[in-house]
């Protein structure tokens, strides 16, 4: 029984609608997730050569800390790289780095290297001559917001230090990874692999900065103020109900104006979006926790276990529980 000398009172919390994106883009931007699987600090001596294979499902960050190298990617012209240089190969090819394109390459994992933890290491190889100094990092970007911009990259993002690092942000990041790699301090390998991180994101976001508009596409959508308040409602809230109705009211569209529109713009229409995006979340999920398949499919929208597990057969050919031990 309450005390009749002290007050009470209650707190409620209003519902509240979501509330408008002001940047689809920049909130997309914000749901990526780097996960490194390895990471590797190199003290190349010339002449060396190393023949990198294709990472599936990886993306590659070479950084160039001093001295210089020679990329070479599969079916392209070598690139000159020296210190201040950054390369991001988004999707899985072969290349091979050497101090001259005319070096022998010799694989990746056949070159003997220094295990400082599971996932990262230290490199010291060649002949002795002109050092180069690099970090190499082999990473995935766990969100479907990744999925999604990985597919719009090039096979070669490059960015110079010394004439496209307008802001400063390249040289300093490279600075600070050199200073770290040069004594292994305590928290050093964490500094590095999350400076890593903050480089590979920076060039994406730069590489949509200048890259061309598209009338059509994801970042086009993102970028359009209708639908792309639609997308961010959809990525923020994936297990709301959505319907087509609603979304379109919080674009503030008519139901045919916003599905036209939207067909348009993404390709596909707002409730196979919705799906998808569901599915692809449901994946990640999947394959980062141990939880209950009926959790997994209540964080996505589905109340209905088996709803779910139909729904992720059809979008992938294969059932949500095989998804636990593919890597």
């Amino acid at each position: 029984m309450a005390n009749p000398e002290t007050p009470s009172f209650t707190v409620s919390r209003p519902t509240a609608e979501v509330p408008q994106a002001a940047d689809p883009l920049g909130e997309a931007l914000h749901l990526l997730r780097l996960s490194g699987t390895l990471y590797c600090r190199a003290e190349l001596s010339a002449p060396w050569g190393i023949a990198l294979p294709a990472f599936e499902g990886c993306m590659v960050l070479l950084a160039i800390t001093a001295g210089r190298a020679s990329l070479h990617v599969r079916d392209a012209e070598p690139i000159e790289l020296h210190s201040g240089s950054v390369v991001l190969l988004p999707h899985a090819v072969d290349c091979w780095l050497r101090s001259d394109p005319e070096v022998t390459a010799e694989p990746l994992f056949d070159i003997p290297v220094e295990t400082v933890s599971d996932r990262y290491e230290i490199m010291r190889y060649g002949g002795g001559g002109e050092l180069t100094h690099a970090t190499c990092g082999v990473m995935r970007l766990d969100h479907v917001a990744g999925e999604n911009i990985t597919t719009l990259l090039p096979t070669v993002l490059h960015v110079d230090a010394l004439h496209d690092d307008e802001n400063g942000w390249l040289h300093s990041t490279l600075r600070l990874i050199a200073r770290e790699a040069k004594v292994l301090r305590p928290g050093g390998e964490t500094v590095i692999t999350r400076l890593a991180d903050v480089l590979v994101i920076q060039m994406i976001r730069s590489w949509i900065d200048a890259a061309p508009r598209e009338d059509r596409g994801w970042l086009a959508a993102l970028r359009d103020p209708k639908v792309g308040a639609a997308l961010a409602s959809i990525h923020r809230e994936p297990a709301r109900e959505w319907t087509v109705a609603s979304l379109a009211k919080g674009s503030g569209m008519s139901r045919s104006a916003f599905s036209a529109r939207f067909t348009d713009l993404v390709g596909q229409s707002a409730m196979q979006y919705l799906t998808r995006w569901r599915m692809q979340l449901a994946r990640t999920h999947l394959r980062g926790l141990s939880e209950p398949l009926a959790s997994v499919a209540e964080r996505v929208g589905y109340r209905s276990e088996a709803a779910f597990c139909r729904a992720f057969k059809r979008e992938f050919g294969v059932s949500p529980g095989s998804i636990r031990s593919t890597p």
